[in-house]
């Protein structure tokens, strides 16, 4: 059988562990798990005594009134049978080999407590995990008790939730044996059947989907008592019933062992990447580079350990971690200090020719301001320092339309790494009216309002069908005018984690929409390479992000074979 001979290798994936129960109860209601043992026990009596003998009690029951006479089940057609069961086994229905009595409200005018008396009221918010949790009981007092005594559940009975939560089957403990049960759920008084068999039973696919599909279509769903009773169920020989608890309890085990393996291992592994790049930051880049790399087959088998890896190298490059050798090969590179002073020249002369507005004077860089230490011939400045930033226009709404002019650059627009194109227009017109907001291929949008989520900055390259767009407002743009700057290492620095965090510390716990002035644009420190090491920079990111995809192709690879696997499982066991 599938499911079986592939067992480990579903649970290689933790969000396998319950789907895998889920066949076993499945194959187990099939009869299935089993095959072997009737072959072992081939005298056992068949299930159609048992329901024979259980059809005995019942009458014995009402004949002594112990319990009312049932409305007649109808009889199962033959376009019901889900699936072949084996020989000895009889398809029935719930109502057959069980009572079901419905809980009770607490009559109006009286309220639940939080006070201990000897009433305990069991809600189905108690219900949970196949038993009823202790410790959020109410309680009743005792003139309440007298009014509703009849509607009381033994820890010899099973509970169904049929409101709200629906279909939950489990245990009532025997600290509350003869608790008062709520109307939202209903007691199942079984016989001759096998407790825990029958609580499988209930909690497999198969039942739970004819639960499903007899809800009352109501504001709060409701499943009719009736309903519980026609739903069909597989019945084993009480022996064989026993034998399947057995057995799927045994199987139970062993995907809790094989999830918690998996866990264990995707925890060590996890532990592993984090010291592996932590030791990246910190020690010899080169040779923990060459270290971690023998393992990313290995280690990097998880989405969110790739992404950490996709952070690191974002913050090693703007360190100067990954072009430590570049450096010792390229010792005469023009320093940084003197491309700055070269920017600012060409500035004035912008600014001169009216080509630029005059910017304020920026805040001189304090110590404090100084997130790590760069190397020789780098130096910090501020974003303003060698850029040019643009703040969007105040359009009006009624300025736009979805059919075609001049496009525009709304706030929309600016995903993290992506430009999301959309279709917002102004008129063709309005490119002579606001020409300072004109945006060209290759600016950097950046959000300012709610400028980051848990994946990065709202920060993307416009793309060339955006060219001489307009720039909306509650958007920035970041333009390089001037060739001391590759404009594709302002892209990489400001996408650094500790970029990130230095918004994040800015703006969290402060408003729920965290908004972005200018200021918080240009006075940004910026940690300024050397011009050809920027392009170095920018290379071996490029190469490393590539490095980066093709570990989650694997892992896209991996996740869909495990997919494919458990879906052929999945129909075998369905379908057959």
């Amino acid at each position: 059988m599938k499911l079986l001979e592939h067992f480990k290798d579903l649970t290689l994936h933790p969000k396998n562990a319950e789907e895998l129960k889920g066949l076993i109860l499945q194959l187990a209601i099939q009869g299935k798990l089993t095959a072997n043992w009737r072959k072992e026990n081939p005298n056992v009596a068949p299930a159609s005594d048992l329901l024979a003998r259980i059809q005995e009690e019942k009458t014995q029951l009402i004949k002594e009134k112990k319990i009312k006479k049932e409305k007649a089940l109808p009889e199962i057609e033959e376009d019901e049978i889900p699936f072949e069961l084996p020989s000895n086994w009889k398809l029935s229905r719930v109502g057959e080999i069980s009572t079901i009595k419905g809980g009770k409200r607490v009559p109006k005018g009286y309220k639940l407590s939080d006070t201990e008396t000897p009433y305990k009221y069991i809600r189905v918010t108690d219900m949970k995990g196949g038993t009823v949790k202790l410790d959020k009981l109410k309680y009743i007092e005792e003139d309440v008790f007298e009014i509703i005594k009849a509607y009381t559940i033994s820890s010899n009975n099973l509970y169904i939730t049929i409101a709200g939560t629906i279909g939950d089957v489990g245990d009532i403990p025997k600290e509350l044996d003869g608790a008062n049960l709520t109307e939202n759920a209903a007691k199942i008084i079984y016989y001759q059947i096998d407790k825990l068999f029958l609580k499988l039973l209930l909690r497999s696919t198969f039942c739970q989907n004819q639960f499903s599909s007899k809800v009352n279509a109501m504001a709060q769903p409701k499943l009719a008592l009736h309903r519980v009773c026609s739903t069909l169920i597989p019945i084993p020989p009480l022996e064989e019933q026993k034998a399947i608890v057995e057995v799927v309890n045994q199987l139970f085990v062993e995907v809790e062992q094989l999830e918690a393996l998996t866990k264990d291992r995707l925890q060590l592994k996890e532990d592993f990447v984090t010291s592996a790049l932590q030791q990246l930051s910190t020690g010899d880049t080169t040779k923990e580079w060459s270290f971690l790399a023998e393992h990313f087959t290995k280690f990097f088998t998880e989405k969110s350990s790739v992404k950490k890896l996709r952070e690191s190298i974002l913050q090693l490059a703007v360190q100067g971690k990954l072009t430590h050798h570049w450096r010792t090969q390229n010792p005469t590179t023009e320093d940084a200090s003197v491309l700055l002073e070269r920017i600012a020249e060409e500035k004035a002369e912008l600014v001169k020719t009216k080509k630029i507005k005059k910017e304020k004077p920026l805040p001189e860089i304090t110590e404090d301001e100084i997130p790590y230490e760069l190397p020789v011939g780098w130096t910090w400045c501020r974003m303003q320092d060698v850029s040019d930033i643009i703040a969007g226009a105040s359009f009006k709404s009624g300025d736009f339309n979805n059919t075609g002019g001049t496009k525009c650059i709304k706030i929309t627009n600016a995903g993290v790494r992506n430009f999301v194109e959309t279709d917002d227009y102004l008129p063709e017109s309005f490119q002579e009216e606001y020409p300072a907001y004109l945006i060209k291929e290759g600016d950097l949008i950046l959000a300012l309002t709610r400028p980051y989520i848990k994946d990065g900055l709202k920060i993307s390259v416009c793309p060339g069908s955006y060219h001489n767009s307009l720039l909306n407002q509650r958007v920035a743009a970041i333009r390089s005018m001037t060739e001391c700057v590759y404009h594709p290492y302002i892209f990489t620095f400001i996408q650094s984690p500790k970029v990130l965090n230095y918004y994040k510390s800015k703006f969290d716990g402060k408003s729920q929409q965290p908004n972005m002035k200018m200021g918080d644009i240009t006075e940004l420190c910026f940690a300024f390479p050397p011009l050809e090491e920027q392009k170095a920079i920018v290379e071996k990111v490029n190469a490393l992000m590539g490095l980066c995809d093709s570990l989650e192709q694997q892992i896209e690879h991996s996740t869909t074979q495990v997919e494919q696997l458990m879906k052929s499982c999945l129909k075998e066991v369905f379908e057959g």
